[in-house]
């Protein structure tokens, strides 16, 4: 009797202990951008409202196309990730919400030119499958069950990878939709449209001859929200190479697309 006495006790006096106080998720802080730049300013509020689904391709067991840079490997999910950090975080400074579907607790935004390869990528906290139809519908599931409870009218997913053809084939950046998407081959083609004009402004005896175009593709078809698929360059290429191991470059790419989603949302209104 003395033993169910004391324990009823000790359960009321643990009854009566202050709940311990949950963690606060640190406002304009992402640590998944790295130490250095987890902490970032909302300097204005034009994609305020919006919501976005970032996917870079491949990523755990599966690193996607290599190619060889100076007796180094270049892997497509290390680079194909690092533009999506950095356009996440160009999303989120303009006010957007962001979430980034393939996720690496310990890899940032890096300024290398060379991106060490691991497998430590995640679908938002989940084991990826190696066997490609699972680990596709994973990131689809995913987006999916946030779309369905984000309350934003404005959602776009975007899709990042990087192409692999012969050495001598030099690319820029193309763009696809999925199959009857007004708004998705909207956005596309204002993604070309900024990214022709960057062309014309920075290199005008150069061209640019990325294209858009429906495609039938797995996650295009299978995600909710209106969506873009980029493949950002043949990472076989020399030429294509300097679009990706030059961090300046990776992050141009980001404020491109950057400034053609805000075009995008402005006609959305």
């Amino acid at each position: 009797m003395n033993k169910v006495r004391f324990l009823i006790v000790l359960l009321c006096c643990l009854m009566a202990l202050p709940a311990f106080p949950r963690k606060k998720k640190r406002e304009n802080y992402e640590p998944l951008f790295g130490k250095a730049l987890a902490s970032y300013s909302v300097t204005s509020s034009s994609l305020k409202g919006a919501t976005f689904y970032l996917v870079s391709g491949h990523g755990g067991p599966d690193p996607g196309c290599i190619g060889r840079y100076q007796g180094h490997n270049l892997h497509e999910d290390e680079y194909a990730y690092d533009i999506i950090l950095r356009l996440g975080r160009e999303l989120l400074k303009r006010g957007a919400e962001v979430h980034f579907i393939i996720q690496d607790a310990k890899d940032g935004i890096r300024n290398q030119a060379v991106l060490n390869n691991s497998k430590r990528e995640t679908c938002m906290g989940k084991a990826i499958p190696l066997n490609q139809v699972a680990r596709l519908q994973q990131r689809c599931d995913a987006i999916n069950r946030l779309y369905h409870s984000d309350k934003s009218r404005y959602k776009r997913a975007v899709f990042i990878h990087v192409d692999s053809r012969e050495r001598g084939k030099q690319t820029d950046t193309y763009f696809y939709y999925a199959h009857g998407s007004r708004y998705g081959k909207r956005l596309a083609q204002g993604i070309r449209q900024t990214f022709k004009a960057k062309y014309d402004y920075h290199q005008p005896t150069r061209g640019f001859r990325g294209t858009v175009s429906e495609r039938d593709l797995f996650v295009l078809n299978k995600t909710a929200p209106v969506a873009v698929f980029l493949e950002v360059g043949n990472i076989q290429n020399a030429q294509d190479q300097k679009r990706l191991v030059i961090a300046d470059n990776r992050q141009a790419l980001a404020n491109w697309i950057t400034l053609a989603i805000e075009a995008d949302y402005k006609k959305s209104k």
